[in-house]
């Protein structure tokens, strides 16, 4: 009995122990789903908050519109036009790759085209829409629009697309925009592109991104369960990106790419009294509209493939030899260190000897020039007087006196690329080839030949700077952008109108280089060549028997009207032979328009074989 009432008590005490137990973890759990659930609600309240809101609301983000850009006469030369895109937010699809593939067959993209989509959205934000397609037709529209319950992430959009009405005539000074890529999104300001498809890729459209670009805004709407719109509860707008007004004349413009022809080459006009670019032409060009929306493989592989190179711009970033254009700037330096005096007749024989060296320095007229002073020796362009200069100047004091007139270095003009050409020197040889510099290296850079290179544009800085007798301002685009200019001080102001006097008979004398294209109004100038190629020193060549790309460069470079500048012209004609024959009418036509002249159609280039 009493082992039963024992028995009966300890299972009365496991029985309330159990019980006990139970409420215990009942209690325990309850506290933790509490707490679970203040923790929901309190802490983590704004964070569900924001996600039930994106279920309600969703963001549209509004791209800004692009600033325009207009030449001086206020002609638009890049526009915006309304068309409709299709883009896709990674962060609103369930399947992006699936996504990706009934686009890619209702679009038809290629390999490339996916490849590129691809390493967008994975280097971009999930919330950041990605350009799939611009200009879209109706029939893609509409397949797109059938296929819309499937592509959760995809959208038509109405946008503004680039356009440049002018398309070669402008396409290295203004460039182009192109789709943002994987390269823009690592330097660009994620937030300030938000929405924003395109971006500048060269000329003016990325020199001036920031102020083209504007701030993009944003549309919140409500939608159902579906994604569908329901209404619209806030709307902040873009802020548009700033226009652009340029220094370039359009109708300047045309005239030199005309004037040019059929030769590649470049032509700069630059009003000399402020610096401002008038015209800015590079032959052969290209149509900036193939990039906006991607150009197609097979069309940009012709464009790398021409061997006449549309995509380079011969105006900036091409260098050339300036040959003998140079020789009016020599000019100067021989008086300003006391080499020459100006009115002391030399004798210019057919060929130049270095003291103690066998070697001939041959003139461009084979017979060589006679007794000639310094006026002739411009208008004539006599290279071996300015190979007897060289020599006595020295390689030292030559690339100073060039380096003052903004040789060898970059202009600063507003342009994203610019080469800074060359004047070379001792330290440079040495430290670029690791070798001394020899005599006559000195000679041939006399008359802007050997190691030197300069581009078109620096020789139309250089050819203003002369017609301000040594006031230059730096060369720009934009109207806003003009600088303060510098001056080049010489000994004694004679010494400028000498050089001056001297370049305006190389047109106005009957014996000048340039003397075809004399007008109604007074051109000083300076013809010259660049050689493609050199001659051994007792050979000569026939040019019919050459090919056309062996033949010299034509150069020509000059200002008008000469007793008040207005614009200076700097041409190269690849391959034109010429300076006088070939370069020379091509800055008259372009002077003729801007002075308002009737054109001399009896001025026109054609190729010349010899001599400047």
């Amino acid at each position: 009995m009493l082992d039963r009432l024992h028995d009966y008590g300890r299972g009365r005490r496991v029985f309330r122990l159990r019980i006990l137990l139970a409420a215990l973890v009942s209690l325990l759990v309850i506290l933790t789903l509490l707490g679970r659930a203040a923790y929901l609600q309190i802490a983590q309240h704004e964070y569900y908050q924001g996600k039930a809101e994106q279920n309600r609301t969703r963001v549209v983000v509004l791209p800004p519109e692009r600033g325009r850009i207009f030449d001086a006469q206020g002609l638009v030369v890049a526009d915006n036009v309304a068309s409709y895109q299709v883009q896709i937010t990674p962060e609103h699809s369930r399947d992006i790759a699936a996504e990706l593939r009934m686009l890619t067959e209702v679009l038809g993209l290629d390999a490339a085209e996916v490849e590129a989509l691809n390493e967008r959205i994975r280097v971009g934000r999930r919330f950041d829409p990605v350009l799939i397609k611009a200009d879209l037709d109706e029939v893609e529209r509409a397949r797109i629009a059938r296929l819309k319950p499937w592509l959760h992430g995809t959208e038509i959009v109405s946008s503004l697309k680039r356009v440049y009405p002018y398309r070669g005539l402008l396409a290295h000074v203004v460039g182009y925009v192109g789709r943002i890529n994987a390269a823009d999104v690592k330097r660009i300001d994620a937030d300030a592109y938000r929405g924003t498809q395109y971006i500048g890729k060269t000329g003016i459209e990325r020199q001036y991104e920031d102020r083209l670009h504007g701030e993009p805004g944003h549309r919140v709407i409500e939608v159902d369960a579906l994604g569908r719109e329901i209404k619209v509860l806030e709307t902040v707008r873009p802020t548009p990106g700033r226009d652009l007004a340029l220094t370039i004349d359009v109708g300047l413009q045309g005239v030199a790419a005309a004037a040019l022809g059929e030769y590649t080459g470049a032509v700069v006009a630059q009003d000399p009294r402020t610096g401002a670019i008038r015209a800015m032409v590079s032959r052969p060009s290209f149509d900036p509209n193939l990039f906006v929306d991607g150009i197609g493989h097979e069309a940009y592989r012709a464009l790398l493939d021409d061997p006449d190179r549309p995509l380079y711009d011969r105006a900036t970033t091409a260098t050339y030899p300036p040959g003998s254009t140079i020789k009016p700037v020599m000019g100067l330096a021989g008086m300003e260190y006391g080499l020459i005096d100006p009115d002391e007749p030399f004798f210019a024989g057919p060929y130049y000897q270095i003291p103690g060296n066998t070697h001939r320095y041959r003139d461009w007229r084979k017979w060589g020039h006679g007794w000639v002073d310094f006026k002739e020796s411009v208008f004539r362009s006599v290279d071996v007087y300015y190979y007897d200069l060289a020599y006595r100047m020295g390689i030292d004091r030559l690339h100073q006196f060039l380096t003052d007139f903004g040789l060898g270095q970059k202009t600063g003009i507003d342009l994203p690329s610019e080469a800074s050409g060359l004047v070379p020197s001792r330290e440079w040889k040495q430290r670029v080839k690791q070798q001394v510099w020899f005599p006559g290296e000195t000679v041939i850079a006399g008359i802007g030949q050997g190691y030197m290179l300069t581009s078109i544009l620096q020789l139309a800085d250089m050819t203003s700077t002369l017609a301000l007798s040594g006031t230059r301002h730096r060369p720009w685009l934009v109207a806003e952008e003009r600088a303060r200019p510098t001056q080049v001080e010489l000994s004694s102001p004679d010494y400028w109108r000498r050089v001056r006097e001297a370049m305006r008979a190389v047109v106005g004398h009957e014996r000048g280089t340039a003397r075809r294209i004399e007008a109604p109004y007074a051109i000083a100038g300076k013809t010259g060549t660049a050689q493609v190629f050199s001659v051994a020193q007792d050979e000569e060549y026939d040019s019919e028997e050459l090919a056309r790309r062996l033949h010299d460069h034509a150069l020509f470079v000059g200002f008008a009207p000469f007793d008040d500048p207005k614009l200076s012209v700097a041409v190269i004609a690849e391959h034109g032979g010429s300076g006088s024959g070939t370069a020379a009418p091509i800055a008259r036509q372009v002077m003729d328009f801007w002075l308002g002249v009737e054109p001399d159609a009896e001025v026109q280039p054609e190729f010349t074989e010899y001599g400047d």
